[in-house]
């Protein structure tokens, strides 16, 4: 579908829909006011913030950068980390506000159910990329790969993946007929608007690219390859760091457990 603005222009919003910042990730490296400002210069027109469990970057944003900003859309996302189906990437209407995806842990199923159930998209992150962090690397998935039904999109393209990595997501995106988001996964400077997604309308909150995708709007997601991850510089040593983000997010989720629970009784 081609839409064009009052002036019969093909409108077509160049947006990073895979974003880590200092303020709300852990191992994030760019202030959301460097990486807004470097997207810009690079032509870009939005982005969206998802960081890990947190919505602290955009709140940086809304609170300090926002009335500077113009003609660029930041939108409020999360980079949730389920219990049993690694790293999904999450977008509520921005009227809804769920303290339960900033504690994370839960099951993929329940994250479906609440996010869907609260006007919500939501789809895997680099779904055929490392053990543990995504989901066909997951028992939940080798078990029941009709899961993949109850996702409103999937990461096809992320800047940090591999060529190998990124054509099993596509190969995924068109079996169960998902559309797909490009992102950088940025977590370093040099990494910011390495991978695009192209929107075919206009963009300015949360609510209008959930819209979007359930409206099934064609996207273009594409990019280049970052060179500079930490699985590149530390070879098989990465493994090893794989391997201990299970434990490691098993005991933060279980760290969390209380603080998910009052978020679930705020639900009813």
């Amino acid at each position: 579908m081609i839409l064009l603005d009052k002036k019969g222009k093909d409108i077509k919003m160049k947006f990073d829909l895979h974003c880590h910042t200092l303020e709300g990730s852990l191992d994030g490296k760019i202030p959301i006011a460097e990486y807004i400002q470097s997207l810009q210069e690079k032509g870009f027109d939005g982005m969206l913030v998802t960081d890990h469990n947190s919505y602290n970057g955009f709140r940086e944003y809304r609170d300090h950068c926002k009335e500077k900003i113009k003609n660029f859309t930041v939108l409020k996302g999360i980079e949730y980390d389920t219990i049993d189906a690694g790293h999904i990437l999450v977008i509520m209407p921005e009227s809804v506000k769920l303290k339960l995806l900033e504690c994370r842990g839960l099951p993929v199923r329940i994250l479906q159910d609440i996010v869907h159930l609260h006007g919500g998209i939501l789809g895997p992150a680099h779904p055929c990329g490392e053990r543990h962090l995504s989901i066909t690397q997951t028992r939940v998935y080798k078990k029941h790969p009709e899961i993949m039904k109850k996702f409103d999109f999937l990461e096809g393209y992320n800047s940090c993946e591999s060529a190998e990595s990124n054509r099993k997501a596509l190969e995924l995106a068109c079996k169960y007929n998902l559309p797909t988001f490009g992102g950088s996964d940025s977590h370093h400077p040099d990494c910011v608007g390495t991978a695009y997604t192209q929107i075919p309308q206009e963009i300015t909150k949360e609510s209008e690219l959930i819209s979007c995708i359930k409206n099934r709007l064609s996207l273009v997601a594409g990019g280049s390859y970052y060179t500079g991850t930490v699985k590149q510089k530390i070879g098989i040593l990465n493994h090893v760091l794989v391997e201990s983000f299970w434990f490691y997010n098993h005991f933060a989720s279980l760290a969390r457990a209380h603080r998910r629970k009052v978020a679930m009784q705020l639900l009813h």
